[in-house]
């Protein structure tokens, strides 16, 4: 098993019957940026079952976090439901990916555009205290169906705001904006609808989106992502990549297809 690292399951939370999220131990070799990708996943059958899944943990963290989808008929996410305490995760040694700083131009504003478990990648980045310095302001929008669907971002940034450490590096900079489709909430309607009509980011204080200022990652749905390029193509936004970089980035490798 040269190809990955074996580790142990420390912690799973069941956020509904769809969602959950996982820890595991991390080996000290396995060194990532925020925002990429590794494939992990289980033995079955005497070989690895793998799928592509982002560090939800910022690469600060003695442990490994992953969020994921739950599908019943899933190679994968059947088995991956069901782990518990002390299973073992493979963890692919290379991990890769575009949703990272140096894919992006320098800017004033960040927004994190996300559906689903799109915002794993997203969990990551919002805790990688760098972000703040390179940005006056960091947008997370997490795009879901229900409110019950939100709470693991909830969660996560409930959690930086209650950090001794955190809560003064993200005071003031990181705007949190959940928005679902299928119920009343504080927010209601699809993320690229709020993008485009300039709604979410004057409801974060900021001017309509302009590639002058603002940076941009994307991950989620298919859909979403199609949606969200296009709109972006409108605005005169260029994408990033490793290579040159660019005023927006897209993750395709991801889990919830």
């Amino acid at each position: 098993m040269a190809a990955f690292f074996e580790e142990t399951v420390t912690h799973v939370h069941h956020w509904t019957d769809r969602l959950f999220s996982f820890r595991t131990t991390r080996d000290p070799a396995f060194r990532f940026e925020n925002g990429q990708f590794a494939m992990i996943g289980l033995m079955v059958d005497g070989r690895p079952l793998l799928r592509a899944y982002s560090m939800a943990s910022p690469n600060h963290d003695d442990g490994l976090e992953f969020f994921s989808i739950k599908v019943p008929d899933g190679p994968l996410t059947s088995r991956l439901q069901g782990i518990k305490l002390g299973d073992t995760i493979l963890i692919g040694r290379k991990p890769t990916g575009t949703l990272v700083q140096d894919s992006l131009l320098p800017g004033r504003n960040l927004y994190l555009v996300s559906t689903g478990t799109g915002f794993a990648p997203f969990a990551s980045i919002i805790r990688d205290f760098t972000v703040y310095e390179r940005y006056d302001k960091v947008v997370a929008i997490h795009g879901c169906r229900t409110v019950a669907e939100t709470a693991y971002s909830r969660h996560i940034v409930d959690g930086l705001h209650a950090d001794e450490y955190m809560a003064e590096v993200v005071a003031g900079k990181l705007v949190y904006y959940p928005t679902v489709t299928r119920e009343a909430f504080e927010h209601v309607g699809r993320v690229t609808t709020g993008l485009r009509d300039g709604s979410i980011p004057a409801k974060a204080g900021l001017a309509p989106l302009d590639p002058a200022l603002d940076r941009v990652m994307i991950c989620g749905s298919e859909a979403m992502l199609k949606d969200t390029v296009t709109l972006m193509k409108d605005l005169g936004f260029e994408e990033g990549s490793s290579s040159k970089a660019g005023h927006y980035v897209i993750e395709k490798a991801f889990v919830e297809k």
